[in-house]
């Protein structure tokens, strides 16, 4: 198995760190964000890592140079001219996966206590992903009927919809997407049409008419979005009792 880090992005809400480092840099608990998953998918047994980058590019290359790629295979993959989102950034990277392969994918600003290997252990090859979610309070949920398959998603804000035709939304579970998941690179099948930019869940909401995309939900799961300067203290805290 290969995996994918998504580091790509502006990072705008941890702004100022980010007027001067890529995300993937910020530095919590005494190792980056990037440092944080690429140690995680090792602890995993996972060798080969590709990276998108688009915000300070160089600096990622220069961080990854000098720490000699923590000693494994890594590659990058270069959005410095326009941002594709994650569905877009996964296509634009599949030249680094096999068909036959499956691919673990996750954002770089996501810190979690789940068990990879359990991740891994869950999927099913007959399946064309596996999506970590949890059970917890969100404005955006995926949609998963009682065999734990994707249906579909909605914003309760709003009271946007998407997925199969006719779901009875009252009688699906609502789950919170985690950002990491278990992916056959052959879902980009149902891309085409889609363009260069976009999201998995455009994927997802394409794939799950034609196979199954199944929920993956970890025991005693704790997470958090490293996303807003306001919570970076608390960042810090959470980062640190990860390496107890």
């Amino acid at each position: 198995m290969k995996a994918m880090i998504f580091a790509a992005g502006l990072g705008t809400r941890l702004r100022p760190l980010t007027d001067s480092i890529p995300k993937a840099l910020v530095p919590l608990a005494g190792q980056t964000l990037l440092e944080y998953q690429i140690r995680k998918l090792k602890e995993a047994g996972i060798e080969d890592i590709i990276i998108n980058i688009h915000h300070f590019p160089e600096q990622i290359r220069n961080y990854l140079t000098e720490h000699h790629n923590f000693g494994m295979n890594i590659a990058l993959s270069d959005e410095t001219e326009q941002l594709l989102d994650t569905g877009g950034g996964l296509k634009k990277a599949s030249w680094f996966f096999r068909d036959d392969e499956t691919v673990l994918v996750l954002n770089v600003d996501i810190l979690s206590n789940i068990n990879l290997q359990h991740l891994i252990a869950s999927h099913q090859a007959s399946d064309m992903a596996t999506v970590v979610v949890s059970k917890r309070d969100t404005q955006r949920y995926l949609l998963f009927d009682n065999a734990q398959h994707l249906q579909g998603w909605t914003n309760i804000r709003t009271g946007e919809m998407r997925g199969k035709a006719g779901i009875a939304i009252d009688d699906l579970q609502h789950l919170a997407f985690s950002g990491m998941q278990i992916i056959n690179p052959a879902i980009l099948r149902f891309a085409e049409g889609l363009g260069e930019r976009f999201s998995l869940i455009d994927l997802y909401m394409r794939a799950c008419h034609e196979t199954n995309i199944s929920a993956y939900i970890p025991k005693d799961y704790r997470m958090m979005d490293v996303g807003k300067i306001e919570h970076i203290q608390e960042a810090e805290d959470f980062a640190e009792s990860l390496r107890v």
